[in-house]
């Protein structure tokens, strides 16, 4: 029997860790069993399975192809992780890929595969090392004990719950950077900030840009698993709100887009502002430095004039570059030019 079984089996030292669990009931019955024993499990009325699989080798996806019988497209699937968030179906399972978005340590977003195989009473996680935080999808099934009774669609609740969850965690780190990039473009200091207002609405971009690919089609996906055949209007309102807080999410997306647009327009208004400011100053500077231009031009003409060669001629010259250059000094100072 596979209860006995999985009392008696233990990962040998060379084998990788074994991570799966068999409900009865809504009773967790056994954990961390072989992939050979799944086969044995569902064929209880009231079991429901998971079994994760890291990295798995060809011989292990076939094996399982064998156990689940799976079509062969859909481990093709599990073979390429770089597919988009979507939900195929086949004849007695579906294939459920989908995105985990982290924010990093440096302020970027780190996006992670996903895919799941999904029988009427096993649910099989496929994904690469480190990318599953295990310990948090259990700890959320063994929150909720009075809704393991409904079997497998609680398993494919608590992977969608945990992967949804993720999506706001990322999408506040994005926005508390776009509100400190609408700070940046406020200061004073114009020379040495401009190209870190540049670099950071670039990365800001891009990641908004990587949210929206995994977050966006998470509707259809979503979606196609509330309308799963298997499905228990019990948990129907529990997948309800996960669809909406893909909704949230994705406006949420859309919605920092805008502000980041914002944001970029703002600060080319402010350049072109200081740009405007600098040519008045440019200008006004040039029109005070023409006047003693044009008076010096004017007294070093070659040809008798009122005081020419003669001490008042000097003084004459003088005051009337001192005079003018200051009246346009004031005027342009009280314009707010200088």
């Amino acid at each position: 029997m596979a209860e006995e079984a999985a009392e008696n089996t233990q990962a040998s030292p060379n084998e990788r860790p074994r991570r799966s669990r068999a409900y009865r009931g809504g009773r967790l019955v056994a954990e961390n069993f072989p992939l050979a024993d799944v086969s044995d499990w569902i064929e209880y009325d009231d079991a429901a399975v998971w079994y994760d699989l890291e990295s798995p080798t060809a011989e292990e996806l076939e094996e399982l192809r064998e156990e689940l019988g799976l079509h062969s497209l859909a481990i093709e699937d599990a073979t390429h992780l770089s597919e988009r968030p979507k939900c195929d179906r086949y004849e007695g399972h579906l294939v459920l890929t989908a995105y985990q978005v982290k924010p990093s340590g440096d302020g970027e977003l780190d996006k992670a595969m996903m895919l799941a195989f999904i029988t009427h009473r096993a649910v099989i996680t496929v994904h690469d090392p480190g990318t599953l935080d295990i310990p948090e999808i259990l700890r959320r099934w063994d929150e909720s004990p009075d809704l393991a009774k409904h079997g497998l669609p609680f398993l494919v609740y608590g992977l969608l719950d945990y992967i949804v969850d993720g999506y706001f965690d990322a999408l506040q780190v994005l926005d508390d950077r776009i509100e400190d990039l609408s700070d940046l473009i406020f200061e004073t200091a114009a020379g040495r900030e401009s190209a870190v207002v540049l670099r950071e609405t670039f990365d800001l971009r891009r990641g908004l840009l990587t949210a929206r690919h995994v977050i966006t089609p998470m509707r259809e996906v979503v979606n196609a698993i509330m309308r799963w055949n298997n499905m228990p209007s019990e948990l129907a309102p529990y997948y309800q709100d996960v669809y909406d807080h893909v909704l949230r999410t994705a406006d949420w997306v859309d919605n920092l887009r805008d502000l980041l647009a914002t944001v970029r327009e703002t600060q080319l208004t402010i350049q072109g502002n200081r740009m405007n400011l600098i040519m008045k100053k440019v200008t006004s500077w040039a029109a005070i430095v023409a006047v003693p231009t044009a008076i010096t031009g004017w007294y070093g003409q070659n040809v008798p004039y009122p005081g020419f060669s003669s001490e008042s001629g000097l003084w004459t010259s003088t005051g009337l570059i001192l005079g003018l250059s200051g009246l346009l000094y004031f005027t342009f100072k009280r314009n707010d030019w200088l």
